[in-house]
């Protein structure tokens, strides 16, 4: 592919995105502009360090060595150019060509970085670096004996997606007076925000990452069932590794109802920001349903979402952006029929877990202290007041 090098940087930021992430590219439009360019960069960082990462021509040791310089570079303190040719130059030919020219211009997102305040850099930069540090972690490990156990699993989705989470709150607390009086409670749900969203896509990509030799579901839920994940294959996808894999999606459930309250916390004034998380979790809980439905799928193309569901979901979350009931009612039928995991299994803080462990129960059924008493009394919208 070609971009041409005359434009703007933040207009190679808008034109790369499509090409690297069909779901970001979709979401990140419906943010109020001035939070638009942060998160492109945001994501386009992020996704630069999952680019070197998954390079397999590069050794673990090169790796974490160009993850760092690369976590320097975006911290000021390493010229980004001479870097990004050096890593390029290594790839081979299993590096899509869009990655492969983003990390070349990694010095455009760079720039763009350098042009944000100090709150939004801090954010992102803090992001980076958990991440790189982190996920190499377990990437060295990766095998297709899984991951030993079910908290392994949480922290390999903090380091990949919950820190995300805790970074874009940062950058709406930055942007919004607001949203920034919620910011303790938008913490203590953000990461698992994060965890939800990646956890569907463990689930959605298992025999893709199986092929690679990795495997990201824990052996202790497997074991319950008499799997040894060493030896799965698509063809020995039995009822005993079905047991497990709903374990999971009751899980991931779990966490999307998380999300689903972090985005209620977001005030309705505020539909750019609700659409961005709104579009995200319903896509997620349309997959979560088809992986339940058809458990026997060997490649992520066969539970992936319909363009008329993901149209569906579009038309559906924008005409009840504002009213928090309505937005409760639609995840719910969303839901319908998933399992959903204990608190004890959704491993986030007493009151995210709390959340999540509520059966998916018509609203005038839930306790006072879960999504029921952040829709107020009687409110049909978020009107600002509404959430404590």
């Amino acid at each position: 592919m070609e971009i041409d090098s005359g434009i703007s940087d933040e207009t190679y930021q808008d034109q790369i995105l499509p090409h690297v992430s069909r779901t970001f590219a979709l979401t990140i439009p419906q943010l109020p502009p001035a939070l638009r360019t942060p998160v492109t960069s945001a994501y386009l960082l992020c996704r630069i360090a999952d680019t070197i990462e998954d390079e397999p021509a590069i050794s673990a040791a090169e790796t974490y060595g160009f993850l760092q310089r690369f976590t320097a570079a975006v911290c000021g303190k390493e010229e980004a150019g001479p870097l990004a040719s050096e890593i390029v130059r290594r790839f081979s030919a299993q590096t899509l060509p869009a990655e492969r020219d983003l990390v070349g211009n990694m010095e455009r997102v760079i720039r763009v970085l350098g042009r944000f305040d100090e709150q939004q850099r801090s954010a992102i930069r803090r992001c980076i670096e958990v991440m790189c540090s982190g996920m190499h972690h377990f990437q060295h490990s990766a095998s297709l004996r899984g991951l030993a156990r079910s908290s392994d699993l949480d922290s390999y989705c903090h380091y990949v997606a919950g820190i995300v989470g805790e970074m874009l709150t940062e950058l709406f607390c930055a942007y919004s007076q607001t949203v920034a009086q919620r910011s303790l409670a938008l913490q203590e749900l953000a990461a698992s925000f994060g965890q939800g969203l990646q956890m569907t896509n463990i689930l959605k990509d298992i025999w893709e990452d199986r092929r690679r030799g990795a495997c990201w579901l824990p052996q202790d839920v497997f074991s319950r069932h008499g799997i040894d994940l060493a030896q799965l294959a698509p063809e020995h996808n039995d009822a005993r590794f079905r047991a497990g894999l709903l374990e999971l999606i009751g899980v991931a459930h779990g966490h999307l109802r998380n999300a689903l309250a972090f985005t209620l916390l977001i005030p309705g004034e505020e539909p750019g920001i609700r659409r961005f998380c709104l579009w995200a979790i319903g896509l997620a809980l349309l997959t979560l349903r088809k992986i339940q439905h058809y458990p026997r799928f060997t490649a992520g193309a066969q539970v992936k979402v319909s363009r008329s569901a993901v149209m569906m979901t579009r038309i559906l979350t924008n005409l009840a952006v504002r009213n928090d009931r309505m937005l409760v009612r639609l995840f719910e039928r969303a839901a319908r029929g998933l399992p959903l995991a204990p608190p004890s299994a959704v491993r986030r803080s007493d009151r995210a877990a709390t959340i999540a462990a509520q059966p998916a129960a018509p609203i005038a059924e839930y306790p006072r202290h879960t999504l029921r008493a952040q829709l107020g009394s009687g409110r049909r919208r978020s009107d600002g007041g509404s959430l404590q």
